[in-house]
Protein backbone atom coordinates (compact mmCIF):
# COMPACT_ATOMS: atom_id res chain seq x y z
CA UNK A 1 0.00 0.00 0.00
CA UNK A 2 1.38 3.35 -1.27
CA UNK A 3 1.97 5.63 1.65
CA UNK A 4 2.75 9.36 2.43
CA UNK A 5 3.79 11.80 5.20
CA UNK A 6 4.66 15.32 5.99
CA UNK A 7 5.00 17.18 9.27
CA UNK A 8 3.80 21.05 9.07
CA UNK A 9 5.26 23.59 11.17
CA UNK A 10 1.64 25.62 12.11
CA UNK A 11 0.18 27.14 15.62
CA UNK A 12 -2.83 26.06 14.49
CA UNK A 13 -2.54 22.23 14.30
CA UNK A 14 -5.58 21.29 16.54
CA UNK A 15 -7.51 24.14 14.52
CA UNK A 16 -6.50 22.98 11.32
CA UNK A 17 -7.33 19.31 11.89
CA UNK A 18 -11.25 19.88 13.54
CA UNK A 19 -11.27 22.09 10.37
CA UNK A 20 -10.95 19.73 7.72
CA UNK A 21 -12.16 16.79 10.13
CA UNK A 22 -15.73 18.44 10.26
CA UNK A 23 -15.62 19.55 6.30
CA UNK A 24 -15.13 16.26 5.29
CA UNK A 25 -17.79 14.58 8.07
CA UNK A 26 -20.18 15.67 5.55
CA UNK A 27 -19.73 13.03 2.65
CA UNK A 28 -16.83 10.38 4.56
CA UNK A 29 -16.37 8.82 7.10
CA UNK A 30 -14.67 10.88 9.93
CA UNK A 31 -13.14 9.13 13.32
CA UNK A 32 -11.38 12.13 15.35
CA UNK A 33 -10.10 12.37 18.66
CA UNK A 34 -8.49 15.45 21.06
CA UNK A 35 -5.46 15.11 19.22
CA UNK A 36 -5.66 12.69 16.21
CA UNK A 37 -7.84 11.75 13.66
CA UNK A 38 -8.82 9.23 10.27
CA UNK A 39 -10.79 10.33 7.23
CA UNK A 40 -11.64 7.65 5.24
CA UNK A 41 -11.86 8.32 1.28
CA UNK A 42 -12.79 6.33 -1.71
CA UNK A 43 -9.32 5.66 -2.58
CA UNK A 44 -7.82 5.35 1.11
CA UNK A 45 -7.42 7.05 4.21
CA UNK A 46 -5.72 10.03 5.69
CA UNK A 47 -4.70 9.98 9.27
CA UNK A 48 -3.63 13.54 11.18
CA UNK A 49 -1.98 13.74 14.87
CA UNK A 50 -1.21 16.97 16.44
CA UNK A 51 1.63 17.51 17.94
CA UNK A 52 3.21 20.95 19.73
CA UNK A 53 3.69 23.05 16.75
CA UNK A 54 3.06 20.95 13.70
CA UNK A 55 0.70 18.60 12.75
CA UNK A 56 1.66 15.42 11.41
CA UNK A 57 -0.44 14.03 7.92
CA UNK A 58 0.28 10.26 6.92
CA UNK A 59 -1.60 9.35 3.82
CA UNK A 60 -2.47 5.44 2.90
CA UNK A 61 -3.76 4.97 -1.05
CA UNK A 62 -4.77 1.91 -2.66
CA UNK A 63 -2.47 2.72 -5.69
CA UNK A 64 0.53 5.26 -6.69
CA UNK A 65 -1.81 7.06 -8.85
CA UNK A 66 -4.82 7.43 -5.78
CA UNK A 67 -1.33 8.59 -3.24
CA UNK A 68 -0.78 11.78 -5.80
CA UNK A 69 -4.50 12.57 -5.98
CA UNK A 70 -4.81 12.39 -2.17
CA UNK A 71 -1.94 14.22 -1.70
CA UNK A 72 -3.22 17.33 -3.75
CA UNK A 73 -7.13 16.85 -2.02
CA UNK A 74 -5.38 17.27 1.26
CA UNK A 75 -2.71 20.10 0.67
CA UNK A 76 -5.37 22.13 -1.37
CA UNK A 77 -7.31 22.09 1.66
CA UNK A 78 -4.74 22.37 4.06
CA UNK A 79 -4.07 25.55 2.41
CA UNK A 80 -7.52 26.91 2.21
CA UNK A 81 -8.64 26.28 6.01
CA UNK A 82 -5.09 27.70 7.11
CA UNK A 83 -6.13 31.56 5.07
CA UNK A 84 -3.54 33.72 5.92
CA UNK A 85 -1.03 31.33 7.36
CA UNK A 86 1.51 30.61 4.71
CA UNK A 87 1.85 26.25 5.02
CA UNK A 88 4.85 24.18 3.73
CA UNK A 89 3.93 20.95 2.80
CA UNK A 90 6.53 18.33 1.24
CA UNK A 91 5.32 15.03 1.05
CA UNK A 92 7.84 12.17 1.74
CA UNK A 93 7.14 9.05 0.44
Amino acid sequence: MPMSRTEIATESAEKLMNQLCKHWAHKLEVEQGDTDSRVVFEEGSCLMQVEPGKLIVALEALEEGSLDRLEGVVDSHLQRMAGDEELVIVWEN
